[in-house]
Order: C-alpha cells, then structure tokens, then sequence
C-alpha cells in the first residue's frame, strides 16, 4: 500500500514540476493533459501527505516522552495522532480502490413504466422529478432526449440526459427495477396496488470508447409527437436509428431540427452499444461480477417505496428510510452515500 502511495506522491510531484516548464505552458493540450492527471492523484498525494505529517508528529512527541515537563502532555499527543493514524489509513485505503473509468462522465438515463398499467407509467414520472430535483439541487443539467407520455400522467418511456460533476459516480447503482406501493389515483376502492418502473443508467460514451460502422445503420425521419413549436408533425425531424447487428432501436424528437435529433439519438446509441459490451464482459467475470451492488440488469428489483409507510427500503444493502416523501423531493444524498459505502467495503473484501 504505502509502496503504491509514494508512487502517486513522486507522480504528482513530478506532474506540478512539469506543469511550471514554459515550454508546457505554451502548449494548451498538453497543460490540459497533464492537468487532469494531476487532478486525478491529487486527492489521494493530500491525503498521503497529512499521513505522512501525522507520522513524523508522532516521532517527534516520542522524543518528548522521557522529557519531566512534557512527558505527559506528549503522551496525550501520541494517542490522539495513533487515532487519526488509523483513521488515514481507512481513508487511503478506500482512496485506492481502482477508480471506474466512467465515474467522471455524463449518463443517459432512461425511465420506462413497467407492470401496473397507468399507475406504472406515473411512478415512472415520479421517479423523473425525484432524480429531477436531485440533479437541481446539486447543481446538474436535465435535458429531456425523447418522451411517451403516459394517457393517465407520467411516462411510459422518457430518456434524459443529465450533465455535471461525477453525474456517473452518484447514479450508477440506480439502474434495475423500482417498485411502489400505494393506493394509485386511478383506484375507485382505495386498495393499495404494486407497480413497477424500470431505470437504465448508462455513461456517455466519447468517439473513443465505440465505433459504429455506418453501413450497420438504418435511419428513419418522421413528424415529431411531442413539444417543439410549429415545426411539430409538419416537418419529418424526428430520427430513430436502427442498429441492424444487434436491433438496436433510438429515437430522438424533441430537438427543433433533424440533425440536432440525429447527433442526439447517435450519443443514445453509443450508449447502448457501450452498455451492452459492458454487461457481456461483466458476465465473462463471474465472481467478481456478484461482488457488486446489484447488477445493473433492468429486471432485477432493487427498491421498494412504500407510501402507507412513508418507507424506501433498498433490498440490495438492507437500507431502510422512513423519509420517503423526502426522497421523492430530491434528498438522495443518504441513499446513495450508503450504497457507495458498501461498494467500496465490498472492493475493499475482494481485494483482501
């Protein structure tokens, strides 16, 4: 560990020297570079470095030890720097846990009503304003790629994009299917009805990650259905693109122009295709393919909110709130922390 530590500190130290020559200073790119390289090892080279000051804190209270006056006033220092000794040690070990590549990305997201009829469709809406105001409150942006309302309120399909810091890191245990419990607006005799939605959460894919051969492709136009102006079912700049190799469908209508819908939809695909790569490889892993949080697929039931009860349970780490009026406003922040916590114990366990 501290081996894999003094490595990232002389990186880091070596990038900042690095960073100070004018001949780099000149050279945009490489400063971007060689910029969010550091930025990568920054955290854990501070982190590292307030360890290593605790350290020599300690050995310098040592020397006082046998000293009549401050014996005892060093002594007291000792114990306070052993406790935050083993309180770094934690927080270095966690620091190093291999970092997710898509952690730093953008996603797409997408929330589809599932079994219960129109009670599905809007839980699946609820489910949009809950990550809606998450995303507000942390200060992301929402940008709605294409929508089916629902007949009786919510959606039962709506594919967002959302924008920001970490946006991955935060959401990726969200995918998988949500249910609730509650007596829907659409029940005459006040019984409490099961439904389901479903969330898919994928990071943005760059031209880097995938390549798509445009002979695999089938693109269609036609009239938009939804928001959009004048331009709404009179001109064909709706898109749906067609992956022939896998039947893969996207569609993409709530931009005003056909090639805007076009780049739109292309990300969406690029997306599934990366999603899909993902989950093969995931598959190929076996062991430590269970030694996630959930694994990720649509059908498998990961939360339940449950109204009468004012209650979210969240089946995959027995996590249990009794704020569920809370959550559903936005304040994600507990949940999701938990969750992470447990992802990082369980990498923490494989890699012991």
């Amino acid at each position: 560990m501290f081996d894999r530590l003094d490595t990232i500190k002389a990186k880091y130290e070596a990038l900042t020297e690095e960073l100070s020559k004018p001949e780099v200073l000149g050279d945009y790119e490489q400063v971007k570079k060689l910029s969010k390289d550091q930025k990568d090892l920054e955290e854990t080279y501070l982190k590292y470095k307030e360890y290593l000051k605790v350290i020599n804190d300690k050995k310098e209270a040592e020397e006082l030890l046998n000293d009549p006056e401050m014996g005892d006033f060093a002594k007291e220092e000792i114990n306070e720097l052993n406790t935050k000794q083993e309180e770094l040690v934690k927080e270095l070990e966690i620091l190093l846990i291999p970092k997710d590549p898509n952690d730093d990305k953008d996603i797409i997201m997408e929330i589809r009503g599932a079994a219960g009829g129109d009670e599905a469709n809007i839980f699946a809406g609820d489910l949009f304003r809950m990550y809606s105001h998450y995303a507000d409150k942390i200060g992301w942006k929402i940008q709605v790629l294409d929508e089916e309302p629902g007949a009786a309120g919510g959606y039962s399909q709506i594919e967002v994009k959302i924008k920001g810091e970490n946006v991955y890191s935060k959401l990726k245990y969200e995918s998988g299917s949500h249910r609730v419990q509650r007596v829907p607006v659409t029940e005459a005799n006040g019984r409490i009805q099961t439904s389901t939605a479903t969330v898919l959460v994928m990071p943005e894919v760059e031209d880097v990650d995938i390549e798509i051969n445009p002979n695999d492709l089938r693109i269609d136009t036609y009239c938009a259905s939804g928001h959009g102006g004048q331009g709404v079912n009179t001109t064909p700049s709706a898109v749906r693109i067609t992956h022939l190799p896998t039947n893969t469908v996207v569609t993409c209508q709530n931009e005003r122009s056909q090639i805007q819908n076009k780049a739109q939809a292309m990300e969406v695909l690029k997306a599934r295709l990366y999603q899909m790569e993902q989950e093969k490889q995931d598959a190929e892993l076996g062991s430590e393919r269970r030694n996630k949080i959930g694994t990720g697929a649509r059908s498998e039931k990961i939360r339940t909110y449950n109204y009468p009860q004012n209650r979210v349970t969240d089946h995959r780490i027995g996590y249990t709130t009794n704020n569920l009026d809370r959550v559903m406003d936005g304040d994600l922040d507990d949940l999701l922390q938990a969750l992470q916590n447990e992802d990082q114990k369980r990498k923490l366990e494989t890699e012991e």
